[in-house]
């Protein structure tokens, strides 16, 4: 079975990766983080048939183009129900997806990892039978999504150790911003990185801390 296909582009002043996977067998697809550009975001779904708008979270530079992306292709919208915080929106989603729960796009299936820290609501997917995933701000290539608390940096070194480790080392992780990585090109630094103290920290990280 042919794999899905994946679709990024950069949108919005923060630089936010947003992303199309469309099955090629059925040409169904859906539509990941619409954070700006309603025209660059439809034409990255070109003739393909959307079945859902998806969220890893909800911070602005995610869902700027939320409101004029569902008016347009009228599909169910789903994320995770947080709480939305800190910084997200109180969104109306047509479908809450809790760690576990599932997505189909045509012959593929995509599984929901919450994955908070960097915000309550966060959510990576996974593309089952695959080695990618879309992990939104939950990590990046130098390092761990920005927290705005101690307790929430806390809340990442769990997510860290439990969630994004466990994940085998030909994983492409496809973050909110910046380049995709194989997270077995990471792991010593995030494993180094992970037993430090790192005291009462929060802010953004690196791996080299």
């Amino acid at each position: 079975m042919p794999k899905l296909q994946l679709e990024t582009r950069q949108v919005g002043p923060w630089g936010m990766n947003t992303y199309a996977l469309i099955c090629p067998s059925t040409n169904q697809s859906v539509l990941i983080d619409p954070g700006d550009d309603p025209k660059t975001l439809q034409e990255m779904l070109g003739d393909s048939q959307p079945v859902a708008i998806l969220l890893t979270h909800t911070h602005v530079d995610h869902i700027g183009a939320l409101p004029a992306m569902r008016q347009q292709l009228g599909v169910p919208v789903m994320g995770n129900d947080g709480p939305h915080k800190p910084g997200g929106k109180d969104i109306q989603a047509d479908r809450w997806l809790r760690n576990g729960d599932t997505v189909q796009v045509g012959e593929h299936t995509l599984r929901a990892v919450y994955a908070p820290g960097h915000i309550g609501d966060q959510i990576c997917f996974v593309l089952e039978n695959d080695h990618r995933i879309v992990v939104g701000d939950t990590i990046f290539d130098g390092g761990p999504g920005r927290t705005w608390s101690s307790d929430g940096f806390q809340t990442t070194l769990v997510t860290l150790r439990n969630v994004v480790l466990p994940w085998p080392d030909e994983t492409l992780c496809y973050p909110g911003h910046g380049p995709h990585f194989r997270l077995g090109d990471r792991r010593a630094e995030i494993e180094a990185f992970l037993a430090k103290d790192h005291g009462n920290f929060f802010g953004d990280a690196t791996w080299e801390m």
